[in-house]
């Protein structure tokens, strides 16, 4: 069965860092869509999607975090990682790792896309 736990969370300073992990169990390959979603509590707006890694290793990233984050898995491709640089007060959210084994690309990828999602990992980013 396919697992997807996040870690790395907390608090920061304006134009700290922060890195997140993605530990993606029952899968035994690494060349699938995987992606960073962020979702602001209270808001109910969809979760932001950040960044996507393909099964091909191309990421892409939203405006907002473009130039600043950056998605890319360990060398074993056993572990997803979101490095934080520069990070805003907008930047606080709850960040989600998603994954999905069934397909390679993440093109038109949504929130509902992926059938494996974490519970999330609280950023806060203070001014």
């Amino acid at each position: 069965q396919v697992r997807v736990v996040e870690s790395g969370g907390g608090s920061a300073q304006s134009g700290g860092s922060l890195r997140l992990s993605c530990v993606v169990s029952g899968v035994s390959y690494g060349t699938y869509c995987s992606a960073w979603f962020r979702q602001v509590s209270g808001k109910g707006a969809e979760a932001e999607k950040v960044a996507t890694r393909d099964g091909d290793g191309v990421t892409t990233y939203s405006e907002s975090v473009k130039g600043r984050f950056t998605i890319f898995r360990d060398r074993d491709q056993k572990i997803l990682y979101l490095q934080m640089n520069s990070l805003k007060p907008e930047d606080t959210a709850t960040y989600y790792c998603a994954a999905d084994p069934t397909f390679r690309y993440c093109g038109g990828s949504t929130w509902a896309t992926f059938a494996y999602r974490g519970q999330g990992t609280q950023v806060t980013v203070s001014s």
